[in-house]
């Protein structure tokens, strides 16, 4: 039984490549614990190394590696260099005389893995190692094709005997040299591994290729955690032995321990753990001294680590700018890159050196809003203050009549004694109420519906169904008389008003998620249905606005106090629900996943439609948890303390149907925009 080493270093490049200074000190490192009679034994003779070779020279000895060989025979070949991987994905060693063409490889300059990969098959040995220390190394081992088995599956353990690759980094990353160390990171551990004996992980004194590859992977990613350095071993590959290990050795036995507690304490031993290895040390009889030069070595990649974690702290503590710039992120992914370091590792960096800057920007922002607001109030008031003078001096609005559906539901018989499912019947009725048209041009019209003034009882009573605390108590209000959206506003409405000049914010002229010209435009936000009525009220030198939320409610109840106003419960028939929910005993129904045209379903008495379901509808008023100080006079609730939350009423036609009631009061930031939420306006009216 033979032991043959291959091992080549390319540190020597044309132009195009870079060099790797570190690459013929890896191979030397090798051969040193390979031929030393109590490491790696191998003899030396069989041990060849190439440094900086030619193409032909470097196929040669690869080929004379695996042929003529013995099945029990040891061959290991290790290469560290430039790894290149071409357009279609094969994989090609680099050579001293390696070049590219317009940033492509010229083939004939460097050597196929798949070549290698031929004679490897070919060969007689049952024991055969690849140690890459390289980039694109992983792609090597992707396309090992065994002699009996095809393309191996790299997520399962097929194909091929006795063989192990070794590779310092994945196919997309590099195998990056260290800062302090005279060899490649990845080469530097493996050696560490076998002379130190650290990598005999299961103390039998011999060192298996999956053992020195678990020892160098653990070391590598303390220094550089986002490397990942892989092992891929075939029908027992792993269980190849490279090196040997001194057993019973006092020196490694400490290492070893020292090693586990440094990487259980990150690096930082803690108080209990260094009283327990100054125990340990003296049981073993280690000089202070010996056990120094090990913990030395041992925390080395702890060091290094820190290091690259300093040196990237200290470059974005030195940027100025916040938030950073594109440009300031791109330079520090480029320095994390080159640091390797993971998202994980840079993530408690950012967070303490931008917390303060960024607390002082969001106050600066908070600032900003505030004055933003207070202009945005002033401006509001002035210009309904100078709309409601000229609404004073001018004639009132004239209106006509029009008629309109409407429906109740009346509980039918359950069967015999009451047992059985309670039904409901639809009594359709006709009703009739005054409106005017608003013209917004190229035949789009807005209609509105004259609510008479009056008084009701706002919020729902403790003995309704599916009420909610925020839903009381209970008050009297008392309402002026005003215009109401005879539908929420449509898409072709929203599509003419955002056509008009600007008043304060941009609009979207086309934001809904379910399209058609009389379906409600949805996806508005609070601060758009603003935008909306300043812009119609400066068209029209009317007041139009959002109703206050007292002014739905009492518009949608229309002298109504159940739950609904067709009644006690609620069906598909009438209005548009997640139809899979229920309320009361009514049946299931239907589920349209959509918004529907509005006037689908019948009109409430005051000859509004959808007041229940399809979208939910924005009002003026801030979000208050409940009722307690509330406005009696049916003016919106509004406390100018920068309250971001919003009202909406109505619920939308992905709803459970309890949210679809009268007195159901929910609410969103001011600058939320989504599928199910829109809004329909008022109007103040004039003199008659």
């Amino acid at each position: 039984m033979a032991k043959v080493a291959l091992l080549i270093g390319i540190s020597e490049y044309q132009p195009g490549l870079n060099p790797l200074p570190n690459a013929v000190k890896d191979v030397e490192a090798m051969r040193r614990v390979l031929v030393n009679p109590e490491m790696g034994d191998f003899a030396e003779a069989d041990v060849t190394v190439l440094k900086n070779p030619q193409r032909q020279e470097m196929e040669d000895a690869i080929y004379n590696l695996y042929a003529h060989r013995q099945k029990d025979d040891l061959l290991l070949l290790y290469f560290s260099g430039h790894g290149v991987r071409v357009e279609s994905g094969d994989f090609y060693f680099s050579t001293s005389i390696t070049r590219k063409n317009q940033g492509k490889l010229i083939p004939t300059s460097a050597v196929a893995a798949t070549n290698v990969h031929s004679w490897m098959n070919q060969s007689n040995s049952r024991r055969l190692v690849v140690i890459l220390d390289c980039c694109f190394s992983g792609a090597f081992a992707k396309g090992w094709t065994p002699k009996d088995t095809g393309i191996i599956d790299l997520q399962q353990h097929l194909g091929g005997e006795g063989r192990a690759i070794l590779t310092a980094s994945t196919s997309t990353q590099y195998a990056f040299e260290s800062d302090g160390l005279e060899l490649s990171v990845y080469t530097h551990y493996l050696v560490e591994g076998i002379e130190k004996g650290a990598a005999d992980i299961d103390g039998d004194g011999l060192i298996a290729v999956d053992e020195l590859h678990r020892y160098a992977k653990s070391k590598v990613q303390e220094a550089s955690p986002a490397m990942t350095p892989e092992f891929y071993p075939f029908k027992d590959g792993y269980r190849i032995f490279l090196a040997k290990s001194p057993k019973d050795d006092p020196s490694l036995k400490y290492r070893k321990e020292f090693d586990n507690i440094a990487l259980e304490d990150e690096g930082e031993i803690s108080v209990g753990n260094r009283f327990y290895l100054d125990e340990l040390r003296n049981n073993l009889r280690l000089s202070t001294d010996e056990a120094d030069a090990i913990e030395f070595e041992v925390l080395e990649p702890y060091r290094q680590r820190q290091q690259k974690l300093q040196r990237y702290e200290q470059a974005l503590s030195q940027i100025k700018q916040y938030p950073l710039t594109n440009k300031d992120r791109n330079g520090l992914k480029r320095l994390q890159n080159i640091l390797n370091l993971r998202d994980e590792d840079i993530q408690p960096i950012e967070q303490r050196v931008l917390a303060s800057k960024q607390v002082e920007y969001e106050r600066q922002q908070r600032e900003a809003e505030r004055l933003r607001l207070e202009q945005e109030r002033a401006e509001n008031k002035r210009q309904e203050a100078e709309l409601q003078e000229r609404l004073k001096r001018e004639s009132g609005i004239q209106t006509q009549p029009f008629e309109f559906d409407t429906a109740t539901l009346t509980p039918k018989s359950a069967g015999f004694l009451g047992m059985g499912k309670k039904t409901y019947e639809i009594n359709r009725s006709r009703g009739r109420a005054e409106f005017f048209r608003e013209s917004l041009g190229n035949g789009v019209v807005l209609e509105m519906v004259a609510i008479p003034g009056g008084k009701f009882i706002m919020g729902s009573p403790e003995s309704e169904p599916e009420r909610v605390s925020w839903e009381s108590p209970q008050h009297s209000v008392t309402i002026q008389p005003f215009f109401m959206g005879k539908f929420t506003v449509t898409h072709s409405q929203w599509k003419a008003v955002a056509a008009l000049p600007k008043v304060s914010i941009d609009l979207n002229p086309d934001p809904s998620n379910f399209k058609g010209a009389n379906r409600p435009v949805e996806r508005v936000s609070w601060d758009d249905a603003i935008e909306f009525c300043a812009r119609l009220s400066k068209k029209t030198e009317k007041i139009y606005r959002l109703p206050s939320e007292a002014e739905w409610e009492y518009a949608c109840r229309a002298g109504t106090t159940t739950p609904f106003y067709f009644g006690e419960t609620i069906t598909m028939d009438l209005a548009n629900y997640d139809g899979n929910y229920t309320y009361g005993s009514a049946p299931k129904g239907e589920y349209r996943e959509q918004t529907t045209d509005v006037g689908k379903f019948p009109a409430n008495p005051f000859g509004l439609f959808d007041m229940h379901g399809n979208i939910w509808e924005w009002c003026h008023d801030e979000w208050h948890e409940n009722y307690n100080g509330a406005p009696k006079d049916g003016s919106a609730w509004s406390v100018d303390n920068d309250n971001q939350n919003r009202l909406l009423r109505g619920g939308s036609w992905n709803n459970n149907p309890r949210n679809c009631r009268s007195a159901f009061r929910h609410s969103l930031a001011r600058d939320f925009k989504f599928v199910y939420v829109g809004f329909r306006v008022v109007v103040v009216r004039g003199r008659t």
